[in-house]
């Protein structure tokens, strides 16, 4: 917790649960991305906290933004940030939401499926996509279920697809998992991107971008490997897995980007048990 933070804490008197943040700490860990992946952008993952004090102090950074509804867009484009900066990564979108986002200028967008193309190619032609791919998580803390990407082996049809429906096949993304402690999970990942790339080479059509994903830890309750640290395992892979040839890049840091950035004060309204024989006590909060 910040200096800054235990000040508005000791001096708040009004009631009930209250959310403080430190825009330093948000800036302090912007900047430490861009240095540790100075040729990769960062797309800030608008849902881990979309309060417009956060987004327009990251667009004033520089940052892009990854959104995955079209509230989000708009929050986004009301600081003055152009479309150009936003990504839909949401795999699983309404059409009419994908044709709002294009009327709003967005041309870049996330699929995992030939349906998902299918919907993009009607109402947002010519419009770059990029297909997820699934990634088992090892190492996270809460690694992600089945629910968005496909296997890597079905990627290439996807992509292949959207550019026969007149679509920009931009590239894969994965990710690696919430909260991701292991270093080299990266690895892995980009070994799977590197081979979707391959095999749209032979098909005649050249890739130029990987989204790398979130998955960027905060600390909580024990330490973590810092940014740095991160960075310099993730040019390693792309490195041995790309060549000389390296695509353009991009990372969705979330939790990572502002979970130690904010304190949230609530009160324990009651402690009980359900049961003389059990354990476990329950603490119940004000906050939810």
């Amino acid at each position: 917790m910040s200096e800054l933070i235990r000040y508005v804490l000791r001096r708040r008197d009004d009631d009930g649960p209250c959310v403080v943040g430190d825009l330093d700490i948000v800036r302090d860990n912007f900047q430490a991305f861009a240095r540790s992946l100075p040729d990769t952008s960062v797309y800030y993952a608008v849902k881990a906290n979309p309060a417009p004090e956060i987004l327009s102090l990251l667009e004033s950074l520089g940052s892009c933004f990854d959104c995955a509804s079209v509230g989000e867009i708009e929050m986004v484009l009301a600081t003055g940030a152009g479309a150009e900066r936003i990504s839909y990564g949401n795999t699983i979108k309404k059409e009419k939401d994908i044709a709002r986002a294009y009327d709003h200028g967005v041309r870049l967008f996330a699929v995992d499926c030939i349906e998902e193309v299918e919907k993009i190619a009607h109402v947002a032609p010519g419009s770059k996509v990029f297909c997820r791919v699934l990634c088992d998580g090892v190492g996270a803390e809460w690694p992600l279920s089945r629910k968005f990407g496909c296997d890597p082996e079905m990627a290439p049809d996807v992509l292949e697809h959207a550019h026969r429906l007149g679509l920009d096949a931009h590239g894969v993304s994965f990710h690696v998992g919430s909260q991701q402690a292991n270093l080299e999970a990266w690895d892995f990942a980009l070994a799977m991107a590197a081979a979707v790339f391959r095999e749209m080479a032979l098909r005649g059509i050249a890739l130029k971008m990987v989204n790398m994903g979130g998955g960027f830890p905060t600390r909580y309750l024990k330490d973590i490997p810092g940014v740095p640290r991160y960075g310099e395992a993730i040019f390693r892979s792309l490195s041995k897995h790309f060549g000389n040839r390296l695509p353009s890049t991009i990372i969705e840091p979330g939790r990572g980007m502002v979970g130690n950035a904010g304190m949230i004060e609530a009160e324990v309204v009651l402690i009980s048990k359900k049961s003389a024989h059990e354990e476990i006590r329950r603490v119940y909060l004000d906050i939810g």
